[in-house]
């Protein structure tokens, strides 16, 4: 029996070389007058800030700045962000950069509307109103943030990074300028690169997949996988940027939809108390739990090897499908990325407790195609310590 399915996304989405410069004409639209730009210093340091700036105050709007975001961002930086927002009367907000930032500014928005302290909002549509206006830029290939309903903020407390999800997240605009992505250092695009195919794969196997999803994710699997290593090995390449952005909205907007499974619930532990950064440790992930759940769907993971241009001729379904498998073993080597917990001081010690926390990702783990225990979730661990 079909199920009632539900699809939704950025409503506009501005793209395309040198779409920056769209920036303001695009806040003015919507009627901002005052912007607050949410971002962190390392965007302000290359250039990247100013030239959002300039866009901004070419359209006559002013512009304050909050540029305090960390990586894996404490719920609290989402507190400060909003009370710069409240003391500045912005009437707007500008977040621009990779994953963190634009997850801060979304919450950022919906705090400045509401007087209920954020960890009120984990869950899923738990946010009572939407927030200020508020368009997203990204600057990597990777979350996918500017299309999806979600924030992720890390609770030191609980060691556990968390989610918020509702409508009211989701911006009114995103633009992505492929101009953007053009510095971005080898090993940042390979993690965020891999985020990004990982958003398609958990999308496309995710037991809350239908038609349209699997549209998307398939062809953003295809883009990412074609496209990564050039991205990768010559970082000015426009062709190559272009497509590995493209991919990750697409992936941005299926994931949205049909939501992750366990690669992320066991990226968030490991992400929340060793402070591996998001695509890394998503990757790290990435073989040890395909290669587990790929016998709860055999035709999909098998589909998967021929998007990703393997040869599977001949193959029956198993075997095609660890040729998936095998092509992201193959993928993360070539892109350099860490494959081993210890790389990270976790020990044989630290499994257990890893393992109880990705069991609290109910969220995430009620998509898997494959039921997940406890024991299954150590043993994961292990095969990449």
């Amino acid at each position: 029996m079909s199920l009632v399915r539900m699809f939704q996304t950025t409503p506009r989405i501005v793209m395309g070389p040198g779409s920056l410069q769209r920036l303001g004409d695009e806040a003015k639209r919507i009627g901002a007058t005052k912007v607050m730009m949410i971002t962190d210093r390392g965007i302000v340091q290359c250039g990247i800030a100013e030239k959002a700036i300039q866009a901004l105050e070419s359209a006559g709007l002013s512009v304050v700045s909050f540029d305090g975001v960390e990586a894996d961002p404490r719920y609290e930086i989402a507190v400060q962000a909003a009370d710069r927002v409240k003391s500045s009367q912005a009437d707007f907000i500008v977040g621009i950069g990779g994953g963190s930032s634009l997850d801060i500014a979304k919450v950022a928005s919906i705090l400045t509307t509401s007087s209920d302290p954020v960890n009120s909002y984990f869950g899923i549509d738990l946010v009572p109103r939407k927030g200020l206006p508020i368009i997203l830029v990204p600057t990597t290939a990777g979350t996918g943030s500017e299309v999806t309903p979600i924030a992720i903020l890390s609770d030191e407390g609980e060691k556990l990074k968390k989610g918020i999800v509702s409508p009211y997240l989701l911006p009114d605009v995103a633009i992505l300028d492929p101009e953007l992505t053009l510095g971005l250092p080898a090993a940042v695009t390979a993690a965020t690169g891999m985020d990004a195919l990982i958003h398609a794969v958990e999308a496309y196997t995710s037991r809350n997949a239908m038609w349209l999803t699997d549209m998307l994710a398939m062809e953003a699997m295809r883009l990412i996988a074609r496209s990564i290593r050039t991205a990768f090995a010559n970082g000015a390449d426009v062709e190559a940027r272009s497509r590995m952005l493209e991919g990750s909205l697409l992936a941005g907007i299926a994931f949205a939809n049909a939501g992750v499974t366990a690669v992320h619930a066991f990226a968030y532990p490991i992400g929340a108390e060793f402070h591996i950064p998001h695509g890394v440790a998503n990757s790290m992930m990435l073989a040890p739990v395909m290669e587990f759940n790929m016998l709860g769907n055999l035709p999909k993971f098998a589909r998967m090897a021929e998007l990703f241009g393997e040869n599977t001729t001949g193959l029956s379904n198993r075997d095609a499908a660890m040729k998936s498998v095998d092509f992201l073993k193959t993928l993360a080597e070539d892109l350099k990325v860490p494959s081993r917990l210890s790389e990270y001081g976790i020990q044989d010690k630290d499994i257990p407790g890893l393992a109880q926390g990705v069991m609290k990702v109910t969220r995430l783990l009620a998509n898997n195609p494959r039921e997940l225990t406890l024991k299954d979730a150590e043993e994961i661990y292990r095969k990449v310590l």
